[in-house]
């Protein structure tokens, strides 16, 4: 048995990898987008459905003609999940390709058509995954008869500890050898769980399937309909509500955690580590023929909405410790559950086991879909995490509807649950949501992407992104549209601003009395353009004016326009989880295409460790035969521009020389004790040369998709001594 252990603790680890690897792929090809995140999730938890209820109705229906023994077969489908590490990029690349040939210009179309290459691309190798454990079930079923009645939970938790390895190891491993690099050794892990178990099957014995005499679970040993099928829907429940409360979580702890890898990393870790330990607890107490009680019930209950106190801002906790309180307790009770509820419903048939466990994942693909598009966009996230706790808190009200037989609970252990029911209850309303430490005047507005908070008066306004602050009415931004314009050795006509954010860059862009495009990822965003700008509501209207609610990324490579001025501004920090795909050198061949003849690109970089200057810059002088660097001032960051044509040295006279009286006025408008000639000075001052920012760290290669520097960072963190991954508390502006 301990070799099944070794195989699905692997096998769990390789799984998480892939879907984590997958993930950011299929961003790179179509876009990042809280739609298609949804989607490559989906995706993923079909396959896995699929192939846990397929597996399990071959093994049932085969068991006795297959030429191979399970262990043979288990071997097979290792092998082709280790192959999905070649195929699975390269059919995201064609899928991309064919998109593009068709040349979708609607949004419902293109993520349509995404959808079906996602699905293509990853469902035959997911699917893979989901039939290895009706296929492990089986092997047991065969070998170890003592075991086969309780097979799923031993896998489960097998399987699930080595997911907690996936989610921890993988950003190590990106950091090092990149996308295609942390997949190889996917595959490799999944060639030698191939190798070891076609060795193991020449030395095992595999009694016919007609011989073995399967031994029943003590409690369940024959569940009536109506019980099997409360079984199916409490399964279907936990799928839904541990993915929908999961979805819900990244939204509460991201004020706390920040937006980078690692945070989203530490929220999977400790969900999947929960898991473990409640399947591990599940594990002892069956030996012991021990049942879950009604106390059961009354913590899951409570555990639901433990999340919505730990994310109160009103409490100085460490992030780390809300995190682990917040989503730990409710994660390990449903560890417990779910493999309890699938040895029930099977008792040890890969039949009965896979369409159990397909049910489970069932919720799984629909509970992130309802949070993200049906609840967030409306509901607080404690009300939303109300929702999802709905079902537990009448279970615990009323725990003989579970479909398991219970202990006998004593008057004190009923009255026990019954206070933790109400004091669940009580919780929900008292506790408080990040937005509530915010002034009333605030404007707050939720999408499917994000909630967005604009806050503040005066100069002092700022926007909040999921907890994220971006930067608010600087300068900065100001520059980031009159200094590629006024460089340019021809009249503007046309611009494009990639993240609107507080839309300064977009408004100083109008200036000049061209046409302006602003492609911006999050829908609620540009709808706060009044709150920092009084005349927002005029330049919108204005026939020059055009705000895409689009990746723009992907919008670019969708569109034919070309544009004189291209300006960059990627969400801050400059560790934040995706935003490389906004630095690279694929990203910045796309831009060449969309520029006009003697276009300017203008590329915002916070500052940033040594490496990830020397990155980007590397690859912007990869991609462009001329680049300059402009540092705005220590504290926050550098103007990049890149052309293909010469970028001319303009002293400040001539620059201001070449601005409409509109765009000089829009200059000075928050700098009036200042002339436009010295708002340009302080700036090309501050020039840089590219080969001075690539010799601060000169053997860090170029930002590519395969390669984010800037997102994956620890090692060298840890090497420099500079190690801070997380906030201890909360700091609110």
């Amino acid at each position: 048995m301990l070799w099944f252990f070794l195989f699905f603790l692997v096998s769990g680890f390789c799984s998480v990898l892939y879907e984590v690897v997958w993930l950011r792929l299929a961003m790179a090809q179509f876009g990042v987008t809280s739609a298609l995140v949804s989607i490559v999730l989906s995706v993923f938890m079909a396959g896995l459905g699929l192939g846990s209820w397929v597996g399990g109705r071959l093994m049932r229906r085969y068991e006795n003609a297959a030429a191979l023994s399970a262990l043979q077969i288990y071997a097979v489908t290792e092998f082709l999940i280790g192959t999905s590490a070649l195929l699975a990029p390269q059919e995201l690349l064609w899928g991309r390709a064919v998109l593009e040939w068709i040349g979708l210009s609607s949004s419902g179309a293109f993520y349509f058509a995404s959808g079906l290459c996602v699905a293509m691309a990853l469902i035959p190798w997911c699917a893979c995954m989901g039939a290895t454990i009706p296929v492990g079930m089986l092997a047991i079923r065969r070998s170890f008869k003592a075991e086969a009645a309780r097979s799923f939970s031993y896998l489960y938790f097998s399987n699930v500890s080595g997911a907690v390895g996936g989610a921890l190891l993988p950003p190590l491993l990106i950091e090092i050898f990149g996308f295609h690099g942390t997949l190889s050794v996917g595959m490799v892990l999944n060639f030698l769980l191939s190798i070891c178990a076609l060795v193991l099957s020449t030395r095992m014995f595999e009694a016919p399937a007609a011989t073995d005499p399967v031994t029943p679970i003590p409690d369940a040993t024959a569940p009536s309909a109506s019980a099997d099928v409360r079984a199916l829907l409490l399964l279907f429940l936990t799928g839904l509500t541990s993915m929908g409360m999961e979805v819900v979580w990244i939204r509460q702890f991201t004020p706390y955690l920040g937006t980078m890898v690692y945070s989203f990393a530490l929220i999977l870790a400790v969900y999947l580590a929960s898991t473990f330990l409640g399947s591990c607890l599940y594990r002892e107490r069956m030996r012991r023929n021990q049942f879950e009680g009604r106390l059961t019930w009354a913590l899951l209950g409570l555990f639901a909405v433990l999340s919505v106190v730990m994310a109160d801002p009103h409490f100085i906790l460490a992030a780390q410790v809300r995190v682990l309180l917040g989503i730990g307790p409710f994660s390990g009770v449903v560890g417990f559950l779910t493999p309890l509820l699938v040895d029930r419903s099977s008792g040890g048939d890969p039949d009965r086991a896979g369409t159990a466990y397909a049910v489970n994942v069932l919720g799984c693909i629909l509970g992130p879909l309802l949070a993200g598009f049906l609840l967030l966009p409306y509901l607080t996230e404690h009300w939303v995490q109300a929702v999802f706790a709905l079902p537990w808190l009448a279970m615990a009200a009323y725990p003989a509807w579970s479909s398991t037989q219970m202990e006998q609970a004593s008057f004190g252990k009923k009255a026990l649950s019954y206070a933790l029911l109400a004091e669940a209850l009580v919780l929900v309303p008292l506790a408080r949501d990040y937005q509530e430490t915010f002034p009333p005047s605030s404007w707050v507005l939720r999408d499917d992407t994000a909630t967005v908070i604009a806050y503040g008066e005066g100069r002092e306004k700022r926007l909040i992104v999921n907890g994220a602050g971006m930067l608010g009415l600087t300068q900065v931004t100001k520059m980031m549209a009159h200094l590629p314009l006024a460089f340019l050795d021809h009249p503007p006509q046309s611009a494009l601003v990639i993240c609107f954010g507080t839309g300064t860059s977009y408004r100083s862009l109008l200036s000049w009395g061209i046409s302006v495009t602003a492609s911006e990822l999050v829908p609620s965003v540009p709808k706060m353009f009044s709150y920092f700008h009084p005349d927002a509501l005029q330049l919108q209207s204005s026939p020059r004016s055009n705000i895409v609610i689009d990746d723009g990324r992907r919008f670019l490579e969708r569109s034919s326009a070309h544009y004189d001025v291209i300006t960059v501004d990627p969400p801050p920090p400059v560790q934040a989880a995706g935003s490389s795909l906004l630095y690279t050198k694929e990203f910045y061949s796309i831009i060449q295409r969309r520029l006009a003849p003697g276009g300017i690109l203008q590329q915002w970089l916070p500052q940033g460790d040594p490496e990830v200057r020397a990155s980007v810059t590397r690859a912007l002088t990869e991609s462009f035969p001329y680049v300059r660097v402009f540092a705005y001032s220590p504290q926050w960051g550098y103007h990049f521009l890149a052309s293909d044509n010469p970028i001319p040295q303009r002293p400040p006279s001539e620059l201001v020389q070449r601005m409409p009286p509109s765009a000089v006025r829009d200059i000075q408008e928050w700098l009036p004790n200042l002339d436009a000639e010295h708002i340009f000075l302080a700036v090309l001052l501050g020039e840089r040369s590219p080969a001075e920012m690539i010799a601060a760290s000169p053997h860090t290669p170029a930002m590519q998709d395969d390669r984010p520097v800037n997102e994956y960072f620890l090692i060298r963190s840890v090497e420099h001594g500079q190690i801070r991954l997380l906030p201890t508390v909360l700091s609110h502006p």
